[in-house]
């Protein structure tokens, strides 16, 4: 049975209603899959793939005469890796603009270089949503909490890619095979990327310092470049779904930290490919780091996967005072302390006394799926 994801049913809802449907996510989380599911009882779907030279062909530069011929009377249209396409957003327009009893549907694995050629052309024309590797959640759903609780040990290293998750016995094969092949395909082909070695060193470099603070001028150190080029980077490896930042939150006490950042990786089984690191937990110095970034990878992609308008954080001063985790949400605060080995914390005081309205939490291995279902 197909593992069901949590945004179909989003995406169903903004059926009919003259807008393109976008999906963005990193390549191999499962975009292709679940546009084939969406439409598997249906006979009026044609697939277009981005990645094939004469579909992008036919795709660009093109007219509504020509895309009217080309679907014949399909009425619904899939593009797979649209960003590869050039004037895609021009394209996408046509079908909204002048073929209105179509649905479009366009999947991209490079959010800002397809978000680029869009904004213009498809402002207010548009429905976007976010396609992750498998969540906590959608396992959970799929074959019993019980049985995905009994997987921890092993999400935390192998993580949740789809292909992962539907092949065991070939974990640590398939994921190199991710990271060495798929993960920076599309970075690699913008302008601005030029230095495959030097994206790798500072991939590897990021994975070293989940769950610590990161300096850009240390890592510039670290990987040889200029802090303008690592910055780029990283703002790549952000908008194709690879990684995430969560700043620090300043608003109340004086010695906060006001510019910090810590870097998170939407997938532990990433995380470790690139690390080179897939031994077992009880053999790791790096458990922990482990554990937080999984919790805070999960419990964003189920606050997304419900389309919760949320901003995320980490906090610290000066003195060392620190809080894992923050969530906001309709003006209110919850902060996360994420333990692996003890059930017992305190949130500093002069945390709370700056913000005396927050809910506070400590996730432990007992309590975490309640937060990520």
């Amino acid at each position: 049975m197909p593992i069901s994801r949590s945004i179909e049913s989003q995406i169903i809802k903004r059926f009919s209603k003259h807008k393109a449907i976008l999906i963005f996510g990193a390549r191999q989380v499962g975009k292709t899959t679940l546009i084939e599911n969406l439409f598997k009882n249906r006979n009026d779907v044609v697939f277009f793939d981005g990645d094939e030279a004469d579909h992008r062909d036919h795709l660009s530069d093109t007219t509504s005469t020509r895309l009217k011929s080309l679907i014949g009377k399909n009425k619904i249209v899939c593009i797979d890796e649209a960003q590869r396409i050039d004037n895609i957003g021009l394209t996408l327009k046509l079908f909204t603009d002048k073929i209105k009893d179509v649905q479009i549907i366009a999947t991209g694995s490079s959010a800002f270089e397809l978000a680029n050629k869009l904004n213009e052309p498809l402002t207010g024309r548009k429905y976007e949503f976010h396609l992750f590797p498998l969540s906590f959640e959608e396992m959970a759903n799929h074959h019993g909490l019980l049985e995905e609780s009994r997987l921890l040990h092993h999400r935390l290293v192998f993580g949740y890619y789809p292909e992962i998750v539907t092949t065991p016995g070939s974990e640590i094969e398939n994921l190199k095979l991710i990271a060495n092949s798929y993960l920076y395909k599309d970075l690699l082909m913008l302008e601005s990327i030029k230095k495959p070695v030097l994206l790798q060193k500072l991939v590897k470099a990021l994975a070293l310092q989940v769950g610590s603070e990161v300096s850009f001028n240390e890592l510039s150190r670290l990987v040889e470049a200029d802090k303008e080029t690592v910055e780029k980077y990283i703002d790549a490896l952000e908008k194709s779904y690879i990684i995430f930042q969560l700043p620090s939150l300043s608003r109340n006490v004086r010695n906060e930290l006001k510019k910090s950042r810590k870097i998170y990786f939407y997938d532990n089984g990433i995380r470790n490919a690139v690390a080179g690191n897939f031994s077992p937990l009880e053999n790791r110095t790096d458990t922990g780091a482990l554990w937080e970034n999984f919790f805070i990878s999960e419990r964003i992609k189920t606050m997304m996967n419900k389309g919760a308008d949320a901003k995320y954080y980490f906090w610290r001063t000066t003195q060392q005072q620190e809080i894992d985790f923050i969530e906001e949400q309709d003006g209110g605060l919850t902060a996360f302390e994420i333990k692996w080995k003890m059930d017992k914390a305190l949130f500093p005081a002069t945390f709370m006394n700056a913000y005396p309205k927050t809910k506070t939490h400590i996730i432990t291995q007992k309590n975490y799926p309640e937060f990520l279902i």
